[in-house]
């Protein structure tokens, strides 16, 4: 633990953090700030038909916007949303949510570039397109070795640390909730992840497609509905707030950096713009232009951080409760709990179990494709998916600081590794915005070919 906080203190507190926030800003910039002037446009996609008109005259059927939308946001809330908001506000104060605000707002730049580029580059699978980061650093930079290095770390991340933190949190709650052994509580989720990764998933990912999305949708409307009663306290909750992140009060002396450093972190790991991993589902869509996905997911960010962040922070601050000595998923809990009564707690407990566990499958699948990107050994496979159950029983034992000190390390590795390389390859994902932005100015509905990047169109063998 000391060495990770050792470690976890200096990339955070002096590297990663400026390096998120200088791209943001650069790629705001050069963007033309494509995340506010775009608003209008990211709307609209939500409504684009599910078919799609090639240049042969032919029609097939997809994914519509507004699917890949609603999958992406059942994806997206989850334990970051509920405790990863909880243990920034325990540890860095109510300044750490305006910090993730901040993040969220020019972050959405960074997903735009990120999800444009890995729609870019994205190859034909088996059954649907493949891509990401590890494959737009292998074509677009010709470093087969970074996409590697990539592949590892998002394994790590995702596959690994990532487990261990969705683990915990449903270890905690259902031990809270419940009164149930947590390691009894590891063990089990352990076995039945097994089971699921090496065969099971069909039946569990069809329940996960159905139910999540509806808690996802229940827990925005229960959430907005507190905020919604308790409407004249917000000028008050805002005010705590800013004054924390500046550190105007007197309660907040000291608490700026630590605000800073939680805001953005935890705002990472909900939202995830920049870190590399939205980019491998951004390129399995299939649409037009991969300016649309680039859009969408800049929509995602706002999405998830302004509004559904935004909300169990409120909540958890108008409960007052955040100054005592709970945290992570048992503050968010009892916040819920002191504004609905006994029901909360059930509901949280049944919303971290959907929530959390659906992402350590797909958490899974994510480390699952890049380990298949690095080598097609059976080998090698058979030892991750293990692995990966050995981190869901770890969950359940370590405390919940442990968790995220493990999630810090690989993720803000991970992410350090993503930037480098969408900074070099930025300038293709501002052409192709120009390239959109002339279509539409034109009145087309924007359809991208590769000869539209002479110079590029080797190396992008999707987009005939």
């Amino acid at each position: 633990m000391d060495l990770l906080g050792t470690t976890n203190n200096f990339l955070w507190g002096y590297l990663i953090i400026a390096v998120l926030i200088l791209c943001a800003l650069y790629f705001t910039v050069r963007s033309g700030c494509v995340q506010f002037r775009m608003l209008g446009e990211m709307m609209k996609l939500l409504t684009e038909s599910g078919t799609v008109h090639k240049t042969d005259g032919e029609e097939r059927k997809h994914i519509s916007s507004f699917q890949a939308f609603t999958v992406a946001l059942a994806s997206r809330v989850g334990t970051g949303n509920l405790a990863g908001v909880a243990s920034a506000i325990f540890v860095g104060g109510p300044g750490a949510v305006f910090w993730m605000w901040v993040m969220a707002l020019l972050g959405a730049a960074t997903a735009f570039v990120e999800s444009t580029l890995a729609q870019l580059y994205k190859l034909k699978g088996k059954d649907s397109f493949i891509g990401g980061p590890a494959y737009y650093m292998q074509i677009g930079l010709r470093k087969r070795w970074m996409g590697v290095l990539f592949a590892i770390l998002i394994t790590m991340t995702f596959g690994m640390a990532n487990q261990v933190v969705q683990s915990n949190t449903i270890c905690d709650s259902l031990a809270d909730t419940f009164s149930w052994n947590k390691f009894l509580i590891g063990a089990v989720m352990t076995v039945v992840t097994l089971f699921i990764i090496f065969g099971g998933i069909q039946r569990v990912s069809k329940f996960s497609a159905i139910v999540v999305p509806f808690m996802a949708v229940g827990y925005i409307i229960l959430a907005l509905f507190i905020v919604a009663i308790n409407i004249t306290e917000l000028p008050h909750v805002f005010k705590i707030i800013i004054g924390s992140a500046f550190g105007m009060q007197q309660a907040a002396g000291g608490m700026v950096g630590a605000a800073m450093m939680q805001g953005i972190k935890r705002g990472l790991f909900s939202n995830e713009a920049g870190e590399g991993s939205a980019p491998n589902a951004a390129a399995t869509a299939d649409i037009s232009h991969p300016v649309k996905q680039g859009l969408l997911q800049s929509l995602g960010v706002f999405t998830d951080t302004l509004v559904i962040c935004t909300c169990t922070a409120f909540i958890i601050i108008l409960s007052g409760l955040y100054t005592g000595a709970d945290d992570g998923i048992i503050l968010t809990t009892k916040a819920l709990e002191s504004e609905i009564g006994t029901i909360g707690r059930y509901f949280i407990s049944a919303a971290v179990f959907l929530f959390a566990y659906s992402t350590i499958i797909g958490n899974y699948y994510y480390g699952e494709t890049n380990v298949r990107f690095i080598t097609s050994r059976k080998g090698a496979l058979l030892g991750y998916r293990i692995i990966c159950g050995i981190t869901v029983l770890v969950g359940g034992i370590v405390t919940l600081q442990t968790a995220w000190s493990m999630v810090d390390l690989c993720m803000g590795l991970m992410t350090l590794c993503n930037l480098i390389a969408i900074v070099f390859l930025s300038n293709r994902a501002f052409r192709l915005l120009k390239n959109y932005r002339d279509q539409k100015k034109a009145g087309k509905n924007p359809e991208f070919h590769r000869d539209m990047l002479p110079e590029w169109k080797d190396e992008i063998p999707c987009w005939e």
